[in-house]
């Protein structure tokens, strides 16, 4: 698999994905998204990070070229500690695990380790939990993922998850306050978004209102718009954002326009969300007070908790078998590997995004070799 060399640039190497992302959506780019998109990665390494994916893609394998030889696998991607949250399944039971695709691609399954573990050691906050323990955890729970691939459901298991993802009345209430300060937007959104939106309400409703809605980070500046109706004297929401092909699949210099999100949403060691739906144009899904997830400005602790990195490391696994039998393959590539091996790679990863995060905010940077 031949990794294109990157622009050392990065500024020149964002105005270019800038210009292939407003192509890619027919010029459809969100301006003021981008702007927002810009101030997050200077506020932060983890932030950084989280935004700009298709900048590791196109690096990764030149930071860490180790990892090229790994078993390929339908992986998540841009994998992060607040890529993880809560859904409903088929018979209304709470699950928790991974929730966004957008960036999936067939890939070394190794990477999504090391960027997991990356995210972690970019949002550490203090001393507490050492960049090594944390590789540890991760690996921990991914192993056992390995050896036992199964979902996250909330309603008998995993207490610890459950008290942490449940939405209180406070929350629920200030979620639906919200919605309803939202007006209607004065520009219609286009007829596929209403579409996909109408199409995915529980049934056919009118819808009360539209609107743009900015959230994320990585994906700013791609079209984002709820419609909300009314059904059985309560709101419903269904939100539909633009999908353009992996940040991955643009760094190898592929020209597939086919998406994988929804193949690998629905693995079989998963229990999907009924309600999310893609296509290679738009994924569409519920927005309710439930679908929560925890951000590493409010809650760090709990998401660098080495209980909770087991539990994002054995929910890795389950996305990793969940499209194919890797099984064998996967652990005689990690029996093969050196102890520590994931800690160095990802010490070594989160030196480099640092390094460039620092050239965002225009501070003079010293470029070190990529390569050892």
């Amino acid at each position: 698999m031949a990794k294109p060399d990157f622009e050392p640039d990065f500024r020149k190497a964002n105005a270019d994905y800038e210009r292939w992302l407003s192509d890619a959506l027919d010029g459809q780019i969100i301006a003021a998204d981008l702007r927002e998109k810009h101030a997050k990665m200077a506020s932060g390494a983890f932030p950084f990070l989280r935004a700009t994916y298709w900048r590791w893609a196109e690096t990764i394998l030149e930071v860490c070229p180790k990892l090229r030889n790994a078993p390929q696998v339908l992986a998540v991607g841009d994998i992060h500690l607040e890529n993880f949250g809560m859904w409903r399944d088929d018979d209304g039971r709470l699950v928790w695990g991974v929730n966004d695709f957008d960036e999936a691609a067939v890939m070394p399954y190794a990477i999504d380790l090391v960027r997991l573990a990356t995210s972690a050691a970019l949002a550490r906050p203090s001393r507490r939990y050492h960049n090594h323990d944390t590789c540890t955890s991760i690996l921990e729970g991914y192993r056992r993922g390995l050896n036992d691939p199964r979902p996250f459901v909330l309603d008998e298991e995993h207490a610890a998850l459950r008290s942490l993802f449940v939405v209180d009345e406070k929350e629920r209430a200030h979620f639906w306050a919200k919605v309803k300060a939202q007006k209607n937007s004065p520009k219609r959104p286009p007829k596929a978004y209403r579409r996909a939106i109408a199409a995915a309400m529980p049934e056919s409703l009118d819808i009360q209102k539209f609107y743009r809605r900015q959230a994320g980070t990585g994906s700013l500046g791609r079209p984002r718009w709820v419609g909300v109706a009314d059904w059985h004297a309560g709101l419903v929401l269904r939100e539909a954002k633009a999908l353009v092909p992996s940040g991955w699949v643009r760094a190898l210099g592929q020209k597939s326009r086919r998406l994988h999100v929804q193949e690998i949403a629905d693995g079989r060691y998963r229990a999907p969300d009924p309600w999310y739906a893609a296509d290679n144009e738009l994924v569409v899904r519920r927005l309710s007070p439930n679908t929560r997830k925890i951000e590493v400005a409010e809650e760090p602790e709990e998401l660098l908790n080495p209980r909770m990195l087991r539990a994002m490391g054995h929910e890795l696994a389950n996305i990793h078998l969940g499209t194919g039998d890797h099984h064998r393959a996967i652990e005689r590539d990690i029996g093969k590997r050196r102890e520590g091996w994931l800690h160095r790679a990802a010490t070594r990863a989160a030196a480099f995004v640092k390094e460039e995060f620092e050239a965002w905010r225009g501070k003079p940077v010293r470029r070190r070799s990529t390569r050892k």
